[in-house]
């Protein structure tokens, strides 16, 4: 068990968000959360980042797991997508968090920032301007930012709104790689019909917690059968 929300809540300035928590993400795990707008995704992903504190309940850390050591990769807002530094900048920046008060960054940090930019096929873009990428690269930019951070586990918020098609298939493939490869991945999106087809097991929030399972049992439940078929009909 790398996390495990007991009975948890999460809101803002007394008014909950989301409550009635009650899974775990194991290692190997590669969890969507999924809902409407407003459910509480976002809520709960900056609770597991131990950026909000529980309003009630608990969430646990094992297998080793400490905060600095889970990336993470937001939603980009206009400002970042305009950020004037080079790619390879932008996913150096991902080893801050576990250098600490060292005011370098260290060789195995720049070695480690260009094996991540090789490995999701951005060699040939390390120096370009980060605001001069396209969607999909910039997302990919970030991937390998966020892949600096944690050898763990991976927390993504949306991260394919925005792209086209292609970029969004290309990420989802990237996923899949990374969590095949021990990576355990743990995803907010409003893509059903992606989160079903790659993810291990689903989340479903509607201001708490109305399914937690597998994937092939979230597909017969009554939550599954009403939100993946209504996905269908649109």
């Amino acid at each position: 068990m790398l996390i495990a929300c007991q009975n948890a809540a999460f809101g803002y300035e007394g008014s909950t968000a989301v409550s009635e928590l009650c899974f775990e993400v194991n290692c190997g795990d590669y969890l969507c959360v999924v809902g409407e707008n407003g459910s509480g995704k976002s809520t709960l992903i900056k609770g597991l980042l131990r950026l909000k504190k529980p309003q009630s309940g608990s969430v646990l850390t094992g297998g080793g797991l400490s905060p600095a050591e889970i990336g993470y990769l937001p939603q980009q807002t206009a400002a970042q997508k305009d950020f004037p530094a080079s790619a390879y900048e932008v996913a150096l920046s991902g080893s801050m968090g576990a250098r600490g008060i060292l005011p370098f960054y260290s060789r195995r940090d720049k070695a480690a920032a260009d094996e991540n930019l090789r490995f999701l096929g951005l060699e040939s873009l390390r120096n370009r301007c980060y605001r001069e990428l396209s969607g999909g690269q910039q997302q990919r930019v970030l991937l390998a930012r966020a892949l600096l951070a944690t050898k763990k586990l991976l927390l993504l918020d949306e991260p394919t709104s925005g792209l086209d098609p292609n970029a969004a298939a290309e990420f989802y493939n990237l996923l899949e790689k990374l969590n095949r490869g021990g990576l355990t991945v743990v995803m907010v999106s409003h893509d059903i019909t992606s989160a079903v087809k790659y993810a291990s097991h689903i989340l479903h929030l509607r201001k708490k917690q109305i399914f937690f399972g597998t994937t092939e049992d979230y597909l017969t439940s009554e939550a599954g059968k009403v939100f993946v078929g209504g996905e269908n009909d649109d």
